[in-house]
């Protein structure tokens, strides 16, 4: 007899008395036992698949959250979803799948959930959209879950040759610094053979990208939400004890079934409040301020671009990561991690204690369980923190009615306001080739439009036309901004989310060449010197959204649905609208 009570559980449509003789006939003949089909059945997602590192080791790390889930009286039934790897993806028509992507992962684990009735869901992730993925179909599904992530990769090191430039030689090298060497092989500072070498160094094994990108940045969220066990997202991912957090993950969902603790009793306002600003103190990227959002959608809870930029300005950035600092998230692993950073934040009373996690225990519990200190290297004391305000930034004005993001970590503050000429390109490629030819100025604000998420379609990022200026070594001579986003991997002056976008008329797509454009990070403003009544008469001749070519597929299908970018770019009415619980159903 299993020790949970199916009378009340989904999968009891699939497994319970004499009517699912057919369904059950199916699960004999995958092999499992009379006892394993009448106990809970419990979704193990991953995005496995080989695209990219990221989602290299997933596969085998599943495994193991599976013997955690039968240790626990479970029985776990593995299935696998998309991914879009956003370095594959990048710098071409394939990063308008990416967004999108976020969007059919959330949709195929629900589907998935749904149709074959699970209790409750373990979801491993490794790349960019692929998390913030999961979580949204967890907490859209409201069962119980536990979300692992993939982990990290271990840093590359370039050969100590003179032919290699020597701040590559001697910095843990990831992807970021592989776009920037083909800035500097663009313009003449490094030769062929350089670049053939560092591209074979830089990503030594499987893992996401090393720095505090959007992976790992979702990753941190992931713990500080309370939808991963603490400690879990560290460590990297070629490291064998992964598994350890595997089966405790595996474990951990059939307790939180046995207590009917669910998604939604996890993610809550406070919960997403914690999350912002993990995000903020470790200087992580734009992206959270589009994903944070999404998440509480799918709970019927407004928390929008806004309200997570109000949580990045007054806590303190106070971890030295990667792209605006030093270190990668081995580092941040070796050092304690994101409880060492929660307890930080705690000492400063920026952490809600009292929130749920997938242990079952709160917040506060898990804290005083830890006894490790900022070491003052990679974690600095909040009391002395590297600037006294978040790493990344909300922007307003008359460019951005609906509100803009700014990643200032590493960026001085003298260097945090930026005015200048508007050089308006109609897309990325538009950019990147004027880009490669030096066709901008000093002091110019680049301005790349029609590259939000319904005119784009997807909000592509931007890093190849980012990295190319940090590889010309004009990554703080111009400011850019884009209706489009940013790679977590960003570094300089680079304004994304700007709304509302193109497609929709906003400001953005009524600048011309020319009009003087104000970054203004230590007020938080974005504006163009133009009044409103020369504004409006722009916009009355404004002709119209730009065509693309996608009119039809997936990607012609995100842009009709897709929503304004403050709220998280999402696409169906989220948790607000809903009739039924599917726990409940």
């Amino acid at each position: 007899m299993t020790k949970f009570d199916k009378s009340k559980l989904p999968s009891r449509y699939v497994t319970e008395g004499p009517s699912k003789a057919p369904h059950r006939s199916y699960m004999y003949a995958m092999g499992l036992s009379e006892e394993e089909i009448h106990q809970p059945l419990v979704g193990v997602a991953t995005c496995w698949n080989e695209a990219a590192p990221c989602n290299i080791a997933l596969s085998r790390q599943a495994q193991a959250v599976k013997m955690g889930v039968k240790a626990a009286s479970g029985t776990p039934r593995e299935f696998t979803t998309i991914t879009v790897t956003d370095g594959i993806a990048m710098g071409h028509e394939g990063m308008r799948s990416s967004l999108a992507s976020r969007e059919a992962i959330a949709d195929t684990v629900e589907l998935t959930m749904r149709g074959h009735a699970y209790d409750a869901l373990v979801g491993l992730a490794g790349c960019d959209k692929s998390l913030p993925g999961m979580m949204m179909a967890m907490v859209r599904l409201n069962t119980p879950s536990v979300f692992i992530y993939g982990g990290s990769i271990l840093p590359g090191r370039a050969p100590q040759i003179e032919e290699i430039p020597e701040d590559f030689r001697t910095r843990d090298l990831t992807v970021q610094d592989m776009f920037e060497a083909v800035g500097r092989h663009q313009n003449g500072t490094m030769s062929d053979a350089a670049l053939d070498m560092l591209e074979r160094v830089a990503c030594p094994s499987a893992g996401a990208c090393g720095g505090q990108f959007t992976a790992n940045t979702m990753a941190c969220v992931s713990e500080a939400i309370g939808l991963a066990l603490m400690n879990s997202s560290g460590m990297p991912a070629p490291y064998e004890s992964r598994d350890q957090y595997g089966e405790a993950s595996g474990r951990a969902v059939m307790t939180l079934l046995e207590k009917n603790i669910r998604a939604r009793d996890v993610v809550t306002l406070k919960s997403l409040q914690n999350a912002a600003r993990v995000v903020a103190c470790t200087g992580g990227s734009t992206n959270a301020g589009l994903h944070l959002p999404a998440i509480a959608h799918e709970a019927g809870i407004d928390f929008f671009l806004e309200d997570v930029c109000d949580i990045f300005r007054d806590t303190p950035y106070f971890v030295d990561l990667k792209p605006g600092g030093s270190h990668v998230a081995k580092d941040l692993y070796d050092v304690g991690g994101i409880p060492v950073v929660m307890k930080e934040l705690r000492k400063a009373g920026l952490i809600h204690e009292d929130c749920i996690t997938a242990s079952g225990r709160s917040i506060g519990e898990e804290l005083d369980l830890i006894d490790r200190e900022a070491d003052g290297k990679v974690i600095y004391s909040i009391e002395t923190p590297i600037t006294k305000t978040g790493g990344v930034v909300g922007l307003k004005g008359n460019l951005a009615p609906e509100g803009a993001i700014v990643k200032v970590a590493g960026i001085a503050p003298e260097n945090q306001v930026f005015t200048g000429p508007a050089r308006v390109f109609e897309s990325e490629e538009h950019a990147f080739e004027s880009v490669q030819n030096r066709g901008y100025s000093e002091g110019d604000v680049i301005v790349i439009r029609n590259e939000g998420p319904a005119g784009g379609p997807g909000m592509r990022e931007m890093l190849s036309t980012t990295a190319a200026l940090s590889g010309q070594g004009m990554g703080k001579k111009v400011a850019l901004i884009t209706d489009g986003r940013f790679s977590g991997a960003t570094r300089g002056f680079c304004v994304g989310h700007v709304g509302p976008e193109s497609a929709y008329g906003g400001p953005i797509a009524l600048l011309k060449d020319g009009d003087m454009i104000t970054i203004d990070a230590i007020k938080g403003e974005l504006s163009v010197d133009l009044s409103d009544d020369e504004l409006a008469q722009r916009k009355e001749a404004w002709p119209g959204p730009r065509e693309t070519m996608y009119a039809s597929g997936a990607i012609w299908k995100f842009a009709q649905l897709v929503g304004a970018t403050y709220k998280g770019a999402v696409t169906h009415p989220g948790a607000e609208a809903e009739r039924h619980i599917y726990m409940d159903i």
